[in-house]
């Protein structure tokens, strides 16, 4: 987990330096309302099939209730992105001063996760990121992250943290989406195998995830 503030960017190993920074305690108990003024960045997996992209954009999966790496959880009902919608651009590496890469259409969360469809500008006013656009395409850029601000959080008791779970987001606003070579929680996989061609093959990609876990085994021994 990447945290950011006006002063510059921490990463945040664990969850009790998490926890630290937002000033709670490690031993706190059920949820607690943040107030701290800072901006979490995490990884997002996402999903291509090739007739909606073809017509208009990516389907993407911004976020799901699954467990990282970091024995971290976010509650896909606890999504605020009314704000995000007034301004719905998609940016490169969580740049804020570099121009919009594309934006997010049709926004919406369920039981599963938050998921939307990322729309990457025309090649006619932007080379970059229509560029973009066709990497992620041929699956060479797989990953994303979202920035969000968290607003409330769950401490889990010993139960429910028998499968690991150490933190869990209960609300937050989303800020921003990027689309990243690399994202800061390096977890992130596609959920379908991409061709050649960029065509989603219905099966999981053992190449993929041989890729990915190379990543991660980089990041942890770095």
């Amino acid at each position: 987990m990447i945290i950011r503030t006006k002063s510059g960017e921490y990463r945040a190993g664990k969850t009790s330096a998490l926890l630290d920074f937002l000033g709670l305690k490690k031993d706190a108990a059920g949820r607690q309302n943040i107030s701290a003024d800072v901006e979490l960045i995490a990884s997002v997996p996402f999903c291509l099939t090739a007739d909606v992209v073809a017509e208009k954009g990516f389907p993407w999966t911004l976020s799901t209730y699954d467990l990282d790496r970091f024995g971290e959880r976010i509650d896909p009902h606890g999504w605020d992105f009314k704000r995000y919608m007034e301004n719905p651009v998609v940016e490169w590496a969580h740049r804020y001063d570099t121009p919009a890469i594309g934006k997010l259409e049709g926004l919406f969360s369920d039981d599963t996760g938050l998921h939307g469809l990322v729309v990457f500008n025309d090649k006619e006013y932007d080379l970059f990121g229509w560029s973009i656009g066709q990497r992620v395409k041929a699956g060479v850029i797989r990953a994303g992250s979202v920035g969000f601000r968290v607003m409330e959080i769950e401490i889990p008791d010993k139960k429910t943290a028998e499968d690991g779970t150490s933190l869990i987001f209960r609300k937050q606003e989303l800020l921003e989406f990027s689309i990243c070579n690399v994202p800061a929680n390096p977890f992130a996989l596609s959920k379908s195998g991409i061709g050649e061609q960029g065509i989603v093959s219905g099966k999981k990609s053992n190449n993929a995830v041989i890729f990915w876990n190379g990543i991660i085994n980089n990041f942890e021994g770095a």
